[in-house]
């Protein structure tokens, strides 16, 4: 049992399907898992062990019966502690005064939990989802960030306490700490997956995203979560697609690759990424250079305006009598967001909406665009989650996008590619992703 860790999501649930695996065991695996590495990660902030337990007895009673509920019957799942779920607490990585205890899942909980997903409790986040770094370190090196503000997510999937997680992404939250841990990250086009019941940082650019090790285990998650509701009132309303068959005997992408943006890498990743692109061209990959529209010039100044004028709106009421107990980083976020005009915020969302435009042309002429996903590897240090400039655009745009794990650096900390792929594009997207995940063939693991 000591290796049942390791499975993947669409793993588990195939053995748990063909009676090789009982969900008992599997919850038993992650706990035992969780309760040798985590006091050193410090992912997990609610670990609701009885309640699983008694899940998993019911998957394992309903396997035994042949009555699945899902892909997902009997799997442990992770969730960041600002998603909504009846009978755990949501405290959104803050002080008492924001801790709630709600008696309804969020739509995405929901969701999975209808594919027979066992919930294995809440890991952390940095305070209401911004900047304040959370108490978890990376698996692969405890003195590093693991990113943020999906900290415990990605490292609880990196340390192998579990196969899947959801976390957000407003900027940079779900990629970027990918990248530092070592795992595949995703997030779909804006409003694809609902946001109903997570609490926001700022609507305009939120998105649910999903933690695994594979992007066969996102293609399978994302085509749970996708699509349409009414709770949302952002929700694209697209029906959600066979991802899992369109990642099946992927062909070699037509890839365009963004230099302007591989030169702001580190020395050494910048280095590492031409490596890869040499190395998936010389598998089949057709690659070109790409040269992003004139309205990238003005989009991260863009995304700060929206970001925390957002950001103050929803934390109004609260702020009014607890804003002596935030933490600094949303604290002056949401001071700054009160001093932003209508006039300054619409004109965001004009920029918003060019960059938006000019890139539909450019990102359909390929099956993915290929950038860093981070500048390097994560940071020494656990005072600052890194930097999520190279993640921003395609939040700020609303398009889908997904970290790979592709190397290690010298130190033995993980290296990272990023594909993007135009608004609703995911099919393709994925595909290609998948394509390149075999060609690069990354396979190592923490030193946990």
């Amino acid at each position: 049992m000591a290796s049942l860790h390791e499975i993947g999501a669409v793993e588990s649930g195939r053995r748990i399907r063909a009676g090789t695996l009982s969900p008992e065991d599997l919850l038993r695996a992650s706990l035992d898992r969780i309760d040798r590495v985590d006091p050193v990660v410090k992912a997990w902030v609610h670990l609701d062990r009885a309640a699983a337990t008694r899940v998993a007895e019911e998957r394992a009673v309903e396997a035994r019966s042949q009555r699945f509920l899902g892909a997902l019957h009997g799997v442990p799942i992770a969730l960041k502690d600002i998603f909504d779920a009846a009978g755990l607490p949501t405290t959104a990585g803050a002080a008492a005064f924001a801790h709630r205890h709600p008696t309804a899942d969020a739509t995405s909980v929901a969701r999975l939990r209808s594919a027979g997903a066992v919930v294995l409790g809440k890991v952390a986040t940095t305070a209401f989802a911004f900047l304040d770094p959370s108490p978890t370190r990376n698996p692969w090196n405890p003195e590093h960030t693991p990113g943020g503000s999906s900290s415990g997510s990605a490292a609880a999937v990196a340390a192998r306490m579990v196969s899947l997680a959801l976390g957000t992404q407003t900027v940079g939250s779900v990629l970027r700490p990918a990248a530092y841990c070592g795992v595949v990250g995703f997030k779909a086009s804006h409003g694809l997956i609902s946001t109903a019941g997570v609490v926001p940082l700022a609507w305009s650019l939120d998105h649910v995203g999903i933690f695994a090790r594979s992007v066969e285990d996102c293609a399978l998650a994302l085509g749970l979560l996708a699509g349409a509701d009414p709770a949302d009132p952002l929700s694209s309303g697209a029906p959600p697609g066979d991802y899992l068959a369109a990642i099946v005997d992927p062909v070699a992408p037509r890839l365009g690759v963004l230099r302007q943006l591989v030169e702001r890498a580190t020395p050494g990743l910048a280095t590492h990424i031409e490596q890869i692109v040499r190395a998936l061209q010389s598998a089949g990959a057709l690659v070109s250079d790409v040269t992003l529209p004139p309205s990238y010039a003005h989009i991260h100044d863009a995304v700060n305006r929206m970001s925390r004028a957002e950001a103050a709106t929803y934390h109004a009421p609260l702020f009014a009598k607890h804003a002596d107990e935030y933490p600094p980083g949303i604290r002056a976020a949401i001071e700054e967001g009160r001093t932003i005009s209508a006039v300054d915020y619409l004109a965001a969302q004009q920029t918003r909406r060019a960059f938006r435009a000019e890139m539909a042309p450019i990102a359909g002429r390929y099956d993915a665009l290929l950038l860093p996903t981070a500048p390097g590897p994560a940071p020494k240090g656990l005072g600052s989650t890194g930097d999520p400039y190279f993640c921003a655009p395609w939040s700020f745009a609303g398009m889908p996008a997904i970290a790979l794990p592709s190397g290690l650096d010298g130190a033995g900390l993980p290296l990272s590619i990023q594909l993007v792929g135009g608004v609703l594009a995911e099919a393709r997207l994925l595909a290609a992703a998948r394509w390149c995940e075999e060609a690069i063939g990354f396979s190592a693991t923490p030193p946990l």
